[in-house]
């Protein structure tokens, strides 16, 4: 599967099923340009996951919904909830492990968590 390109418009859509991995990027970024292909490579591999791509200079609104402030970012979701996300390039055998490790996850526990997590965050902000 080839990526995508995600925007404001379809990102909502994009992230509600399945798995998901999104690439902040930026043209002029050497690390995106290095990581550009391994991603691809990726996407090839994992027909069954989303490989999106953001570029931040086009879709600045995006990267600050995000907080991105460094670029590359990648960022897993799975089933609608954000399960990982970390600034840098990875190397192929990284980024084939981090896909690994999201396909296993416990979705109840998973679940369960974020909504323990979203609840307190509430609380917080009261």
């Amino acid at each position: 599967m080839a990526t995508i390109t995600m925007t404001s418009e379809n990102h909502d859509k994009t992230i509600e099923d399945g798995i998901v991995l999104i690439d902040f990027w930026a043209g002029w970024c050497v690390p995106c340009q290095r990581f550009a292909p391994v991603f691809e490579e990726s996407s090839e591999k994992n027909p069954d996951v989303t490989y999106a791509k953001v570029d931040t200079e086009d879709q600045q609104e995006l990267a600050m919904r995000y907080g991105v402030t460094s670029i590359p970012t990648l960022v897993a979701y799975r089933d609608g909830i954000p399960v990982f996300s970390q600034p840098g390039a990875l190397p192929q055998a990284a980024l084939e492990d981090l896909v690994s490790q999201v396909k296993q996850l416990d979705m109840d526990e998973v679940r369960k968590a974020y909504a323990e997590a979203q609840a307190q965050q509430g609380e917080q902000q009261k």
